[in-house]
């Protein structure tokens, strides 16, 4: 499996803990817990998922840059 698929696979994993953690946020903040903790949960995976994200955003454009190098040497 290439880097590429591994990067996509993590990012799809953070994206799913941080949509169970802003539910989580939701709902303290709905039953009035005034847990600090829990607001700052949803920045443990938004941070890696932030950085995966600019690497998949980046990567056509990357592969693109490549690929016209390619073609003008041949």
């Amino acid at each position: 499996m290439s880097t590429h698929m591994w990067v996509r696979q993590i990012h799809r994993w953070l994206s799913m803990a941080f949509t169970l953690a802003v539910i989580a946020n939701i709902v303290a903040m709905t039953m009035q817990v005034q847990a600090v903790w829990i607001g700052f949960l949803a920045l443990v995976p938004l941070i890696p998922l932030l950085a995966t994200g600019l690497y998949l955003f980046a990567l056509p454009y990357l592969g693109q840059h490549t690929g016209a190098r390619s073609e003008a040497s041949s």
